[in-house]
């Protein structure tokens, strides 16, 4: 009925008998086997391990070696080392000690049988770190040592059967220092390197590509889903592979063979470029990235040569990949290979202008972000954007920092002052507490301002390029909703190194399997980080709204660095200072008088060293012993020639200190009035203080007798118990803490019921493993008070008062602290001051001092950048719970609503709010990697705060004050000279500060030519609102004849013009809160 319908026949060719059984493949065991094709072991002299070389030239007759030893661990030049006698030597030979160098001559000879070999190599290995030398001097490629980077491709002209020569230069070193074992222990000074390996290779090059194909595929089968067809696929063709290459007994036919069946799932153009050349979209962009901690496990010195030997490499893989893009940060870097590589510098700047080398970051180093101050900050942009600029024609948009220990608030501002939208990192992925939520979002600071931020959802910076990182690059990405595209940094770092053949090779294959088989993310060589970023950029102007953060990005790790090497942070705090004084005294005396010349050359000196020692393992305290015997000697360096600076700056504004018979004065360099007592540099015959008053600039100087209306006294009310007085304190210290702090005037109790303030604990400090970085949530366990072995009166008055506290720490550590209280003046401010000198002997233990305050909020406010942070000071959650230990800059502050404390230092960035116990970090004493970090004497000096009202203006100016005290100077006539120093100034609300006065950079009288020079002269005023709130008032100049102002960048780029008042001498200015404003006036 339906219609007819024809039989379906089965097919012919199906045998209707089986012809055996057929067993189902064990996935796992066939999945093991794949280990034996290309991994050592019992079975490989059977494997593809044992065809990837055709032959070898090792004995004495091709390879001839002589060496030269430098004494006293020095690192001559090549012009220096070849210049002396070399003597002959050998493989198994031993060198040493740890950091020492030595040159070796190479007499090469290519054995008859290699001549006509496709692929010839050096290979040199020695487990330390080298870089080859031509015999003319040219530095061409570094060898790593341990099994990585030991190959050099010998130059074809080679295949002569002549004699050539060349150099390798040796550093007993390895890439990680010279730890043994555990990289983070202290070095041992007499570590040896055997020389194990001198030879010439001729390379299978089919072989050698055989075992990337066979390493990718392999990786598809066991990191592929288990129940996908494409994991069961790859192990079928790995397995193929293997078989073929049997059934050839290894033959070169039988590679090629391989390789045929490996293209069925990597495609046909692994071999090449092309096989990015098509249209599909890719997601993951990969970039070449290079590592260098400037100094770290190593010092400066070999940080110079890690340079040397990582980019020439780079220089290399570029000649040899066309697809390959590289990118490095750090100006510093880049000025070391210009002074001591020059020609590898104008290498390098051939790739940059070609576009495959791509120097980022826009910072002179790649710096701590919690420690140094704002204008720190700054300068690591200017420093580094103007470098950039002058010696490859371009500025950076990428601020770029994968390995620095958390953020500030501020950076997305300054970022954007200085020509960058965009930031990379991914070490919030270190967090041991909670899991950062995002990958790409806006970043925002303070004051609104925001970058786009990126983190590498392979959550490293030196990715091995592994088919695992691909995938990890979707898999572990947090912003899908709003962009699927991710940056993969691949490369060898930390010591340097960068990519390698091998990963360009094996993202090759990752794309080819993505092409042709699918499920692996596309990833892409060829793009710059710019162009990535530029993506993200375009995404946003199409419309897509990233997820925010606002505020720092805190890192839940490497707490312990805010306090380790506090010598280290002194003279970091002492630095920026001084640099803050040399700018504004400097440019009044150019201003004063035309003859005199702007230090400028002696400027970018100190800021540069000092930049250099904000490297992000320099500054947190985490490097070698090494590394602080360079930063003290550089600090030295710098303090020796500021003094000199500010002391030729002061001669020519009239000041003269070696002349009695003038007045003496007191120096202000802030931008506000002062009243305070100083102590007077005179006999004890006459008055011992001085009363120093006035606004900014010279202060009026008057000694104080025992008749002076304003008067500070002590007495002893009961054994062991002192109290302290002014008009605004009264202060009773009991076994050498304070017991009660009572405020006069406000009528209030400042020190908590039954507390004890100054109270000096101490904590065991052992945390998980990374010993100088952090600090464990445990350690408040183990707190343990230091009670106090004898206390005395050591000032009686009438104008300040003391009591010194001495407290045994242990057998080799004591602590003697200063509990002083001056008098109090009109209606100034006073404050409890306490010094501290601490002779620290301890073992993996943690001093601090504590202030239980009467005083409730849930959160503290911390000095920040050009700002405030404000944290939890309760654990509700995980991620308040995280900042049991915070950074903090001149102080930190506890307020409600109509009263609070602050806790002023000089020279500490570690703190901690527990509910109402302000706690100060003082010092730590881990033990890796520098067995003796913070061993030996310290001065520490802090004060307290209490103040009626809110957080304001008082504790910031306070903050100023303590860290830049007021100093004695002799002046022949201060009335002529005072409005000079008081020129410039901030009128109207007090919450703004000029924080820097200074000449432009590139005034036609300042300019060491770096950039073009502009005509006339210029000085540069850096402006920001230090609480929060929009903030209006004058930028005055004085008497400074001033024909424009533009408000600029701190780039000083030409800016939108500010007008000037009617009356002249000011511009009104009004900034958003903990807005950074930079004023540029065109005299």
């Amino acid at each position: 009925m339906g219609g007819e319908t024809r039989p379906l026949m089965a097919s012919t060719k199906y045998p209707i008998h089986a012809a055996g059984p057929v067993g189902k493949q064990i996935t796992n065991i066939y999945k093991d086997r794949l280990h034996q094709f290309t991994n050592g072991g019992q079975y490989e002299s059977k494997s593809l391990k044992s065809k990837l070389y055709e032959g070898k030239g090792l004995s004495p007759e091709f390879v001839k070696l002589h060496v030269y030893s430098p004494p006293d661990l020095s690192r001559p030049t090549f012009k220096e080392a070849t210049s002396h006698e070399f003597k002959p030597t050998k493989v198994g030979e031993a060198f040493g000690p740890s950091w020492a160098t030595h040159w070796f001559r190479i007499h090469l000879t290519v054995p008859k049988e290699l001549c006509d070999k496709e692929h010839l190599e050096f290979h040199w290995d020695a487990n330390n770190e080298g870089l080859i030398w031509t015999e003319d001097g040219e530095p061409v490629h570094g060898l790593t040592g341990g099994g990585e980077r030991t190959e050099w491709i010998l130059p074809k002209a080679w295949k002569d059967g002549k004699e050539h020569v060349f150099y390798v230069e040796m550093a007993c070193n390895g890439m990680f220092g010279n730890a043994e074992g555990d990289t983070i222990q202290p070095p041992p000074k007499d570590r040896y390197y055997t020389l194990h390996k001198a030879e010439i290779v001729a390379v299978n090059l089919d072989a050698r590509a055989l075992s990337i194909d066979f390493w990718i595929i392999g990786d598809a089968a066991r990191e592929f889903p288990g129940d996908s067809w494409e994991s069961h696929d790859a192990l079928q063709v790995c397995n193929a592979i293997m078989d073929a290459f049997i059934a050839g007994e290894g033959s070169k036919e039988s590679i090629k063979e391989g390789r045929k069946i490996a293209q069925k799932y990597l495609g046909a153009h692994v071999d090449s470029a092309k096989v990015y050349d098509n249209d599909n979209p890719a997601l993951v962009s990969g970039i070449g990235h290079c590592h260098i901690d400037t100094c770290w496990l190593w010092p400066w010195a070999e940080t110079k040569r890690k340079v040397a030997r990582s980019w020439a490499n780079q220089c290399d893989l570029m000649d040899r990949y066309p697809e390959f893009r590289f990118c490095c940060s750090q100006a510093q870097q880049y000025k070391w290979l210009k002074e001591y590589y020059p020609s590898l510098f104008d290498r390098v700047k051939e790739k940059v202008k070609l576009g495959t080398f791509q120097p980022i970051g826009g910072s002179w180093v790649e710096h701590d972000t919690n420690m140094p101050s704002g204008e720190s900050l700054i300068r690591q942009f200017v420093y580094g954007q103007r470098f950039f600029e002058a010696h490859f024609g371009q500025r950076c948009t990428t601020f770029w920092l994968p390995d620095t220990f958390g953020y500030s608030a501020q950076l997305p501002q300054l970022c954007r002052l200085a020509g960058m939208s965009r930031f990379f990192t991914q070490k919030l992925s270190w967090n041991n507490i909670n899991k950062f939520p995002h990958t790409t979002f806006n970043w925002v600071a303070l004051d609104g301002s925001q970058v786009m931020c990126h983190m590498a959802p392979s959550e490293t910076y030196t990715a091995e390029a592994h088919f695992g990182d691909v995938k990890r690059s979707v898999t572990q990405h947090k912003s899908l909703d709003q962009d699927s595209t991710s940056l993969l940094v691949f490369g060898k770092g930390d010591g340097g190194g960068g990519p390698t053949w091998e990963h360009i090779e094996k993202l090759r294959r990752c794309r080819g399997i993505a092409d042709t088989v699918g499920l692996l993310p596309r990833v892409r060589l060829g793009d710059s980080v710019d162009d990535f970023f530029a993506k993200l950029e375009k995404k946003v102007e199409d419309g897509t709204k990233f997820v925010t953060w606002y505020g720092e990005l805190y890192f839940e790790l490497h707490r312990g660095t805010y306090t380790t090497q506090a010598n280290n942070k002194r003279n970091n705090r002492r630095a920026e200072f001084m640099l803050r004084d040399i700018e504004y005294l400097a440019t009044l005396a150019s201003l004063k008088s035309k003859g005199y010349k702007y230090p400028k050359k002696e400027i970018d000196f100190m800021w540069e060293g000092t930049l250099l020692c904000h490297f992000h393992d320099c500054l947190p305290g985490s490097s070698i012993e090494m590394c602080y015997d360079d930063s003290d000697e550089l600090y030295a360096e710098i303090f020796a020639t500021g003094e000199q600076v500010i002391k030729k700056a002061l001669k020519e504004l009239g000041f003269d200190d070696d002349v009695p018979k003038n007045s003496l004065v007191a120096l202000n360099t802030l931008p506000w009035a002062r009243t305070e007592v100083l102590q007077l540099p005179v006999k004890s015959s006459a008055p011992k203080y001085a009363l120093a008053q006035g606004d900014s600039g010279i202060l009026d100087v008057t000694p104080l007798t025992a008749a002076t209306e304003s008067t500070a006294s002590i007495k002893e009310v009961s054994k062991g118990v002192y109290e302290l007085s002014n008009a605004r304190f009264r202060v009773h210290v009991a076994d050498g803490v304070i017991t009660s702090l009572y405020d006069i005037p406000a009528k209030r109790e400042v020190i908590a019921p039954g507390g004890k303030a100054n109270q000096l604990v101490i904590f065991d400090d052992k945390p998980l493993y990374w010993q100088a970085w952090d600090v464990e949530v445990y350690h408040l366990e183990s707190r343990q008070e230091l009670p106090a072995s004898k206390t005395r009166i050591a000032e009686h008055g009438p104008h300040r008062v003391s009591v010194v506290t001495e407290t045994r720490i242990s057998d080799e550590s004591w602590a003697k602290t200063t509990i002083s209280l001056s008098a109090a003046v009109d209606a100034e401010q006073s404050a409890v001051e306490i010094e501290a000198e601490v002779e620290w002997r301890e073992s993996m233990k943690f001093l601090k001092v504590e202030f239980p305050v009467d005083v409730l909020n849930t959160e503290a406010s911390y000095e920040t950048q050009f700002g405030i942070v404000r944290r939890p000071t309760h654990y509700n959650t995980s991620w308040d719970m995280a900042k049991f230990e915070v950074c903090c800059h001149k102080w930190a502050d506890l307020s409600e609503a109509g009263y609070g404390v602050s806790i002023l230092n000089d020279s500490k960035y570690g703190f901690a709010t527990c509910g109402n116990l302000m706690r100060l970090s003082l010092l730590r004493a881990p033990k890796a990697p520098d067995a003796h970090a913070d061993m030996g004497r310290h001065h520490i000096r802090y004060s307290i705060l209490p103040h009626a009202g809110p957080l304001d203006h008082r504790t910031i100016r306070a903050g100023y004050s303590l860290n830049n005290p007021l100093r004695l100077h002799r002046h022949a006539d201060p009335a002529r000279i005072k409005s000079v120093l008081s020129g410039f100034r901030i009128e109207g609300a007090p919450a703004l500060v000029l924080d820097t006065v200074k000449r432009g950079d590139d005034d036609a009288d300042v300019s060491r030519g770096e950039l073009p020079a502009r005509e006339g002269r210029s000085v540069v005023c850096r402006v920001f609102d230090s609480l929060g709130g929009r903030s209006k008032g004058v930028l005055r100049w004085g008497d400074v004849e001033v024909k424009r102002v533009e408000k600029t960048n701190v780039l000083e780029d030409k800016g939108e013009e500010v007008g000037i008042l009617k009356e002249g001498g000011g511009v009104e200015i009004e900034l958003r809160p903990f807005e950074v404003a930079t004023f540029r006036l065109i005299l």
